[in-house]
């Protein structure tokens, strides 16, 4: 019964509307099937250099992702060194931040005054691809790390007994074991590369524009129905594929887990034997994760004529009546809307999470557990652009007509987040021991008093880390946020995004100290929310 909540929640504000969207663009005007009109727009030559220029983004923005992040997860979980909890934490940061935050943060840094200006990669290729890397870093870091700290030591020991040097012992034995990580970590990253938005409106300019952008330019600009829902179709069979054989290697690497038991692969840190992937992890953490967020900061509190506050103080204005509001205005409707989102899907990712850590004697029952925690797993991967403007579409008449209703960007925002909820709070769960439970049932404990004794204490602590999650990730949604967001209510993403597209120093000024404020608040909750993250939930 637990499950009937989220699952009719899932139903009414995720599957009704994007399964509208896309329907609504195969009927024609006389109520047939469109399948000439679609087939053409898949074939026609934009179409096909969008798919190209989304499968580029994210292969490449997915093999440098993995090949900066394996040195990443040695020195972060192999290694113990003072002061790794915090390093972690660090790095964990850039996976939450706001998208519009880091395009504006990489065009401060790649843009003609920016430090790195003279090597001419603004609104790049490259410089798309860096800024994915930016967000995926910490996927791969994390994933890998987690397996990688808990292989048995004793085979490459045995290894390097039998003459293998370090390297040959790294690709023979220590790199199969962690494959499934490395697949599971990979394909996550190339999902989360195929469905960029934010950093690719920033930064791609009209040049590289991707399947979720083109969905936007072609309801919001075009109002091309037909077109989104053809483009929605091919995003929907990438992002299949993908939770697919995510699947797949996730359950390699539990099984792979399971196979090595709780064996610790962790020991000092030694410079003499861990310089090169160091030296990788610095580079990549000074140069790629904290560069662009120290430009942003200077960049804040500079102008023309040098150091000022001005930027800071234009907050509290209409940027020359650039923006229907104050920019604290849309600070605060930001931190309501987040706060009513992170409340709503902390409760259903909450039941979810109850239901699916329970382990059925009854292979039926672990099957159908299986097919729910994949069903709340969709949102993660379909286009939040879809969601919106799926939205905008449906929920504009009885029996749910909340076109002028305030709690609308919640429930969007409450959408994409709640996937991260159940990752968050699941590992928790499914950490405890199912004889804690026979124990205390069979003590005489009710199941209410079951519920409050054994799971209570470690529930609280997988919510602390849900809501970080929710909470940064709500405070920076922007794909579904700019079709539902009012004149009157904008939110922070969504005024960073107008500055940024409007000409003057003024304007690109006060967008750089929204950005920081805005980093400011998701850093701020995220570094809250991975302090109280318990042991059990060490993955992403």
């Amino acid at each position: 019964m637990a499950a009937l909540v989220p699952l009719a929640f899932l139903l009414a504000f995720f599957a009704w509307p994007v399964w509208t969207l896309i329907g609504r663009g195969f009927v024609s005007n006389d109520g047939g099937i469109a399948m000439d009109a679609v087939g053409s727009i898949l074939g026609s030559a934009r179409t096909l250099r969008i798919v190209r220029t989304t499968l580029t983004l994210a292969v490449l923005g997915t093999t440098a992702s993995v090949l900066l992040g394996i040195p990443g997860a040695y020195v972060l979980y192999v290694c113990r060194f003072p002061g790794r909890a915090l390093a972690r934490a660090l790095v964990t940061v850039p996976f939450v931040l706001p998208t519009v935050v880091v395009g504006v943060a990489f065009l401060a840094v790649l843009g003609p005054h920016g430090p790195l200006g003279f090597l001419g990669l603004s609104q790049s290729l490259t410089a798309i691809v860096l800024a994915l890397v930016f967000f995926n870093y910490a996927i791969v870091v994390r994933t890998v790390g987690g397996l990688w700290s808990r292989l048995d030591p004793r085979a490459t020991q045995a290894a390097r007994a039998l003459g293998a040097s370090p390297r040959r012992a790294f690709l023979t034995v220590t790199l199969p074991a962690l494959a499934p990580a490395i697949a599971s970590a990979a394909i996550l990253v190339f999902l989360f590369c195929a469905s960029a938005f934010g950093v690719v409106m920033v930064m791609g300019g009209v040049r590289y524009g991707t399947i979720e952008t083109e969905i936007w330019y072609q309801t919001t600009q075009l109002l091309d129905l037909p077109a989104a829902s053809a483009l929605s179709v091919v995003q929907l069979v990438v992002v299949a594929a993908s939770l697919l054989a995510a699947s797949a290697a996730q359950g390699r690497s539990e099984r792979a887990l399971r196979l090595r038991g709780d064996a610790s692969g962790e020991h000092a840190w030694s410079w003499r034997r861990d310089w090169g992937p160091t030296v990788v992890t610095g580079l990549v953490v000074l140069g790629l994760l904290a560069l662009p967020m120290i430009t942003l900061v200077i960049r804040s509190l500079r102008d023309a004529t040098g150091w000022t506050l001005d930027h800071y103080r234009a907050l509290g204005t209409t940027v020359g009546r650039a923006l229907p509001v104050p920019v604290w205005t849309a600070i605060r409707n930001s931190l309501i809307v987040a706060l009513e989102a992170t409340v709503l899907a902390l409760v259903l990712g909450t039941l979810v999470s109850l239901v699916v850590s329970r382990r059925p004697r009854a292979a039926l029952g672990r099957r159908a557990l299986r097919l729910l925690d994949s069903v709340f797993m969709l949102p993660l991967g379909v286009s939040a652009v879809t969601v919106g403007f799926g939205f905008l579409i449906t929920l504009n008449r009885p029996p749910l007509d909340l076109r002028s209703s305030i709690v609308l960007i919640p429930i969007a925002q409450a959408v994409v987040a709640l996937p991260l909820v159940v990752r968050s709070i699941l590992p928790v769960l499914r950490a405890i021991d199912p004889r804690q439970r026979e124990v205390a049932a069979t003590l005489g404990a009710s199941p209410a008093r079951v519920l409050w004794s054994v799971d209570g204490p470690f529930l609280l602590r997988g919510m602390g880390i849900g809501a970080g999650f929710a909470m940064a990730t709500s405070l920076g949604e922007f794909g579904a946020t700019s079709f539902l967001a009012r004149l009157d209510r904008p939110t922070l993403p969504v005024v960073i995004f107008k500055l940024v597209g409007r000409p003057g120093e003024a304007n690109f000024g006060a967008a750089l100290a929204a950005s920081v404020v805005l980093a400011v608040l998701t850093a701020v909750v995220m570094l809250v929310a991975e302090f109280v993250r318990p042991p059990a939930a060490g993955q992403l």
